[in-house]
């Protein structure tokens, strides 16, 4: 068994809650809410914009150069092709770009970038790589669990997301940083390789959080 099949086996049970949670269950059937649906693509317009960074920084921290170069390339990708498309797809609900740009990031949106960005300022490249495979692999993950049960015609914009996360595009994308991981731990000893699941542990717990920030409309306290 790899390294991370290890990990996402100790982390089952977290994953299980991800595909289960109401956000996602009410995704996969169109019953979600249009509200939330809103809050969370709003959420997550801004939780790309340090994500983005970190992109940049991973590139940077690269050892190899076609690691620099891959994330130079994602990083090229979600800024200037996927930001886009998001900002368009917003506007199907109603959104504007002007009220995109203005979304105030809630405290677990601040919680998730914030420690991916700490992970690339303090840690390693290893545990940069497996702080940010929860993200996109688990996107893949949840789009594939939900395509298998049939997209939700009641809800064609909820269809799209759905597809956007199992086209073979997204697919690549979130097999490639897998094998990355892999090859990372391969390489890497017993301090480093506890060091990445301990980095892939928080992402997970933090991608949980965010589906419950999404589902009922964290704000900050007073």
């Amino acid at each position: 068994m790899g390294f991370i099949a290890e990990i996402e086996r100790r982390t089952q049970p977290l994953r299980d809650a991800i595909l289960a949670h109401p956000f996602v269950t009410g995704v996969g059937d169109g019953s979600l809410p249009v509200e939330k649906f809103k809050f969370y693509v709003s959420q997550d317009y801004a939780y790309l914009i340090d994500y983005s960074r970190t992109l940049a920084l991973a590139s940077a921290m690269a050892p190899r150069l076609d690691d620099m170069s891959w994330f130079a390339g994602l990083l090229d990708e979600t800024l200037n092709v996927e930001m886009a498309l998001h900002r368009g797809y917003c506007q199907e609900f109603g959104i504007s770009a002007q009220e995109l740009e203005a979304t105030v990031a809630a405290p677990t949106t601040v919680a998730y970038t914030s420690f991916l960005l700490k992970t690339a300022h303090q840690g390693s490249f290893g545990e940069l790589v497996a702080s940010l495979l929860p993200c996109q692999w688990g996107y893949w993950e949840i789009g594939d669990h939900l395509q298998q049960q049939g997209l939700p015609q009641n809800a064609p914009l909820y269809a799209r997301w759905i597809q956007m996360y199992t086209s073979e595009e997204f697919a690549a994308l979130a097999r490639h940083i897998r094998d990355m991981a892999d090859r990372i731990a391969a390489e890497a000893g017993p301090a480093e390789q506890a060091a990445m699941g301990q980095a892939y542990l928080t992402s997970v717990r933090l991608e949980r959080r965010f589906w419950d920030m999404a589902y009922n409309l964290e704000e900050w306290g007073s």
